[in-house]
């Protein structure tokens, strides 16, 4: 039985000697994001603007006009309806209601009454304009956080010229994935943080595999040149990258065809994270080392110590 094989045995491309190339890109994809959340901003969620969301599903498909009619003269401000999955199921967002907590309850009990009989409520949620504006900068702080302490984890597993090349990639993904939410207008909220903390995850997962493999390497081969060593390390580890990254995409898939609206922005999110997180690992991180000044002595030294201590 012939097994599936995504890379050839011994793969030799050249991903050092196009380092510029891919630095170009990742540049560009840096640029293009930050102009795109300064130019069109992003399309932040309830859980980020506050306000009232109701998730109904109305007797019959087609009723986004009629609803819209009867929203027309409650007061409430602006207000949104699309399509949440099926033609019959309907979300809508109003924006925040002055009057604290009873005027938002106030609100959608009025919603109800100008809907009427037959529709179906199937949440309702509402979030103050502190408490959204406390889970922005909580879901930034979070982000943040763990950012740096993944750089720290790095430092001490290698050292700091592999800390700062991860957390430079780290940045590259997140940062990236900010930028396609903005381009495209998808829903940022919390679920959107919490995919980019496991994008973080992953891609940081797969820059330790090439990094424990470009150490081992350095060891190895004492005089060949870094950018050989570096080629021979992402080569080395490719086929283990692939397999990973496809393996992953298929559960992903699965889920954004069939996980249902709640989930799906959740999964967009986790596929392009996982292109330019795998992208990044070999493409970014790895190339990066060639600039930061890698001391071949201190794997030696590390070998020297642990014999002594042992």
């Amino acid at each position: 039985m012939r097994l599936l094989k995504l890379m050839p045995d011994h793969p030799k491309f050249n991903f050092i000697g196009y380092r510029l190339a891919f630095f170009s890109v990742s540049v560009f994809l840096v640029l293009a994001s930050f102009v795109l959340v300064f130019s069109k901003g992003l399309n932040f969620g309830i859980d980020f603007t506050g306000g009232i969301m109701i998730e109904v599903k109305m007797p019959e498909p087609g009723q986004i006009g009629v609803m819209r009619d009867k929203l027309a003269g409650l007061d409430l401000g602006s207000y949104e309806l699309q399509e949440f999955g099926a033609p019959d199921d309907i979300l809508i967002r109003i924006q925040p209601q002055d009057g604290g907590e009873a005027a938002q309850v106030a609100a959608v009990e009025s919603v109800k009454a100008a809907l009427g009989e037959g529709v179906e409520y199937r949440r309702t949620e509402l979030v103050g304009p502190k408490v959204s504006g406390d889970l922005l900068m909580d879901g930034i702080y979070a982000t943040v956080a763990a950012m740096l302490s993944i750089m720290v984890y790095v430092w001490f597993r290698f050292e700091w010229q592999f800390g700062v090349a991860g957390l430079v990639a780290l940045s590259h993904d997140v940062i990236a994935t900010i930028g396609v939410f903005s381009l495209i207008q998808h829903e940022f909220n919390l679920t959107t943080v919490a995919a980019l903390l496991t994008i973080a995850g992953y891609s940081i997962n797969d820059t330790v595999v090439v990094f424990d493999r470009v150490r081992e390497n350095l060891r190895k081969y004492k005089t060949m040149p870094l950018p050989d060593l570096f080629n021979l390390s992402v080569n080395e580890t490719l086929s283990r990258t692939s397999m990973t990254a496809l393996t992953t995409l298929l559960a992903l898939a699965a889920l954004y065809i069939f996980g249902g609206e709640i989930i799906r922005d959740f999964a967009f999110a986790m596929i392009w994270g996982l292109f330019v997180g795998t992208y990044s690992s070999v493409c970014v991180a790895t190339p990066m080392l060639l600039y930061m000044s890698i001391r071949r002595n201190a794997q030696a030294e590390d070998d020297e110590t642990v014999e002594k201590t042992s």
